[in-house]
């Protein structure tokens, strides 16, 4: 029986200088990467909601969009944890500032929902890469957060519905804002 010793043992290093099981395409790097900076700034855009019904004493809505840039921000974390599970460096890209002036409850909710959907759109891209260049690992780690943005971009296509509904009327907005506030 022969033994390997230790400096006999190769192990991939990844550019971090971290122990990599499996080396990552450089499309769906730059991807993940881009897909992240997506995440940063949504959380950005809703933290920009928040504020705005937050000055509109909208506490409801304010709340809610509060809750969600946190979430983004997790979803940001989530990414930038992988990519360094895999070796890889994480590169943090500038943000441009969050469109602030808005001027309807329904123009924010459509511009939401149409992120949401961008994300998801992003979500499908980095599996198909994934898929193309048979990295199962990132297939893996993408279906639960796919399930996920699938379940907030069905949300988002709920309360704009409620929204459109409400058709700019104070009190059924009030309504929706009350209902947001728990």
């Amino acid at each position: 029986m022969t033994t390997l010793k230790p400096a006999s043992l190769k192990v991939a290093i990844g550019p971090t200088g971290r122990a990599m099981a499996e080396a990552m395409p450089a499309e769906l790097v730059e991807s993940l990467h881009q897909h992240l900076t997506m995440e940063r700034s949504a959380s950005a855009q809703y933290f920009g909601f928040n504020i705005w019904f937050a000055e509109r004493e909208l506490r409801g809505f304010s709340k809610f969009f509060k809750k969600e840039s946190e979430n983004e921000q997790v979803h940001a974390s989530e990414f930038a944890d992988y990519l360094i599970a895999r070796g890889q460096s994480v590169n943090l890209e500038e943000l441009a500032a969050p469109k602030q002036d808005w001027s309807s409850i329904e123009d924010i909710f459509i511009a939401a929902f149409q992120m949401e959907s961008d994300v998801t759109t992003s979500l499908h891209q980095l599996y198909a890469i994934a898929e193309r260049h048979s990295d199962f690992r990132s297939t893996v780690f993408l279906d639960p957060v796919i399930q996920g943005q699938t379940n907030s971009e069905d949300e988002f296509a709920y309360l704009l519905g409620k929204v459109k509904f409400a058709n700019n009327q104070p009190s059924a907005l009030l309504i929706i804002d009350s209902e947001l506030n728990v």
